[in-house]
């Protein structure tokens, strides 16, 4: 079980590393060229790791303040599939501050976020269609050089809400992205509507700007107080308004709607489970069924139809369960992530027959923190952990002599990849600290956000390919 910030200090900007400097000549290496492996391979004295920009599509770091163990990514009617830069997104998030009275929900808004399509594979030498790439490399220093220097780089605009105590979780209701419940270390879920400020800051194009932003003082909607603090909530994907909430104390509650401002929570809980409950999901097309994992190892299914016990549950991990994500486009499908750094695949469908394991990876050695879906593409997800790595799975492929061999003729490197190395892995991001949650951008492919003790990042890697249109229709 990891949840806490370590260290509830002001974040400051910082200029992060996240791949090594040295890039491929292209002369060719006289050496063979090894893959760097964070958490096993050792930097030398006076060896730092450097970011390689073309890496990634679109690369951006930011903060609001005190750093926040959770947010969630505002959905906006800017349009369904964006894939053109630049994009804006909307954001809430609760923050991790020093003194109870100094929290706040954030409420904001990122704009001109920039970036370039790059090729994920580079183009050989000599080819005809690599003609261009002086002249590309040199827009892609400009463009950055741009960035740097603040004209053409992304503007923050921040509302904050006034919030007693941390904020552990915070979620934004799918149907009225406006209304959000978060759950605060004090014991409450608190149910806001955030409407106004939304409003403003979608009407503003200067106001709240970074740095400036006032605190608003408002009641929430509605609130609940368990027995104790927690971090399990979501609120349901086909039902709106309704939400589920577990606590440290193992028990979980539902919440029912009985007006757009109002909820009737069951004062009877679900229980099942032995420990800690640490996260909840509802299920993507049942609309009473929902899955909670927890420090007790287990995973249980629910239908709230069948009473307070588990419809069925099974022993996960050999550790906590920290977080776990219900795959929306493959829904029987689920993915958890534990705190002795696994992440498992299961298919539900084989629940009745013992083993229902597809997939188990034990690449991550520190407690996974967060792992989602990624909402166009079935069969890949992102995963964060402790280890201050955030990497990219897609589970479709597979080990392929051929080609790898074809690549290595393109790139014209003999690149010694480690053979323990899972070939569904497909990227990794650093440069943030202490790691604590991810999600991708429902409305723009491709795009994760990440927040950590030192910040939020916004990526797009370049090898994520989206089988969606690429001119956005």
């Amino acid at each position: 079980m990891t949840r806490g910030i370590k260290h509830r200090m002001k974040a400051k900007r910082k200029n992060k590393a996240s791949k090594k400097g040295e890039g491929s000549s292209s002369l060719g290496p006289q050496v063979p060229v090894k893959v760097w492996q964070p958490g096993v391979d050792k930097l030398e004295e006076g060896e730092e790791l450097q970011c390689d920009p073309s890496a990634y599509n679109s690369l951006h770091a930011f903060h609001i303040g005190w750093p926040c163990l959770s947010f969630d990514i505002v959905r906006d009617t800017l349009g369904l599939v964006r894939t053109e830069f630049p994009h804006t997104v909307y954001f809430m998030a609760g923050t991790q501050a020093e003194k109870a009275s100094w929290n706040s929900i954030g409420i904001f808004k990122v704009t001109n976020i920039s970036g370039k399509k790059r090729e994920p594979v580079p183009k050989i030498e000599g080819d005809e269609s690599g003609m261009d790439d002086e002249s590309d490399s040199e827009d892609d220093s400009e463009d950055e050089d741009e960035d740097e220097n603040g004209a053409k780089g992304p503007t923050l605009q921040l509302r904050k809400v006034a919030h007693e105590g941390c904020v552990n979780r915070i979620r934004s209701m799918t149907q009225n992205p406006h209304i959000c419940a978060a759950w605060s270390d004090t014991g409450y879920v608190q149910v806001w509507d955030l409407s106004t400020h939304l409003n403003g800051l979608a009407e503003s194009e200067t106001e709240g700007a970074q740095g400036a932003a006032a605190v608003f003082n408002q009641d929430p909607l509605f609130k609940f107080k368990h027995k104790d603090e927690g971090f399990a909530i979501d609120w349901s994907p086909l039902v709106p308004g309704r939400l589920v909430s577990g606590d440290c104390k193992n028990s979980i509650y539902l919440w029912e709607p009985t007006s757009a401002a109002t909820w009737n929570v069951d004062n009877t809980p679900f229980i099942g489970h032995t420990a800690s409950v640490e996260d909840i999901q509802w299920s993507p097309t049942e609309p009473h069924v929902f899955a909670s994992c927890s420090v007790d190892g287990s995973i249980a299914i629910w239908d709230i139809r069948l009473g307070k016990s588990p419809a069925a549950s099974f022993k996960a991990h050999n550790a906590d369960v920290n977080v776990m994500s219900w795959n929306r486009l493959a829904s029987c499908m689920l993915a958890s992530g534990s705190d002795d750094g696994t992440i498992s695949i299961r298919d539900l469908r084989l629940l009745k027959e013992g083993d229902s394991v597809v997939a188990h990876f034990e690449y991550h050695k520190h407690p996974i923190t967060s792992i989602e879906w990624s909402p166009h593409e079935a069969s890949s997800l992102a995963v964060s952990s402790s280890d201050n790595q955030l990497t990219i799975w897609d589970l479709s492929l597979e080990k392929d002599e051929e080609e790898e061999a074809e690549f290595k003729a393109k790139t014209k490197e003999e690149v010694n990849a480690p053979q323990d190395l899972p070939p569904q892995l497909l990227f990794i991001h650093q440069g943030q600290k202490d790691l604590k949650e991810l999600h991708w951008h429902t409305q723009i492919p491709g795009m994760i956000v990440s927040t950590a003790s030192d910040g939020f990042n916004i990526l797009m890697p370049s090898n994520i390919q989206s089988t969606l249109p690429s001119d956005g229709a």
